[in-house]
């Protein structure tokens, strides 16, 4: 099945079935150092998005689309950078919310596929309220084996294999290599510029194609499995046994 049957931005409505899964990427416009785009977050979200709906729609048989991505997320930690473009918690947690009463009405089943760490509350907040209200909705987080915070190796490697032509590889630079715990305080009270001018937490030295191929390819199994097997969790995260994704998604 192409990728282009599952999405519903290009279908007419006598298209839609009935009972259908509905997979939404949730991106984000920020900033991804001086060398990566500001929609690399919804890049990526999309891109596993649309390799899921492929796996699931061949395991089960079933209708999955894929929803035009949210590119706007909840980026304050970044807004002292040009070119961030955040709506917040509340406005991220409100438009979750109609989004979902929504697709709700003809569809059996949303999941949210997250790929940017800022979104996180407010997608925990939304789903929690809309599982109160009896939607069939959760989220999963884009994470890969290993890999650094912001627009380090990571998200270059994925952005060389998925969007080649958007990474300036030429400006790529080490930013601040240090693990969350050391500078969550500093970033709480200063945002991401207080601890690395560059915007990069991580080093993307090193990044490619191939190794990209392989994160995607991790982030899809990763997300699959929560799909197909995961429960929810007190976050409203599809979740698999001693499963430590929350505090490893990518900021």
């Amino acid at each position: 099945m192409s990728l282009s049957q599952h999405a519903l931005g290009d279908s007419s409505w006598p298209d839609i079935p009935g009972g259908s899964v509905v997979l939404v990427p949730i991106g984000s416009t920020e900033q991804h150092g001086p060398h990566l785009p500001l929609d690399t977050d919804t890049v990526v979200a999309a891109a596993v998005a649309d390799a899921v709906a492929d796996a699931i729609a061949l395991r089960t048989r079933k209708d999955v689309l894929v929803a035009p991505p949210v590119n706007y997320g909840s980026s304050g930690e970044h807004q002292s950078f040009p070119g961030t473009a955040s709506i917040g918690f509340v406005a991220l947690r409100f438009l979750v919310v109609e989004l979902v009463r929504s697709l709700s009405t003809w569809a059996d089943r949303i999941v949210l596929v997250n790929a940017h760490g800022g979104n996180v509350a407010a997608l925990s907040a939304a789903v929690n309220q809309l599982a109160v209200e009896s939607h069939d909705v959760a989220w999963v987080p884009c994470v890969g084996e290993g890999g650094d915070l912001h627009a380090g190796r990571l998200e270059t490697s994925l952005m060389l294999h998925l969007r080649p032509q958007k990474v300036r590889l030429e400006r790529s630079a080490p930013g601040d290599r240090r693990p969350l715990p050391d500078i969550l305080p500093a970033l709480r009270s200063g945002g991401v510029r207080a601890v690395s001018p560059s915007g990069v937490l991580g080093d993307p030295t090193g990044a490619t194609a191939a190794e990209g191929s392989r994160i995607l390819q991790s982030m899809v199994q990763d997300a699959f499995l929560r799909i197909m097997e995961g429960t929810t969790n007190c976050h409203g995260m599809l979740t698999m046994d001693a499963d430590q994704a929350l505090e490893r998604t990518p900021a």
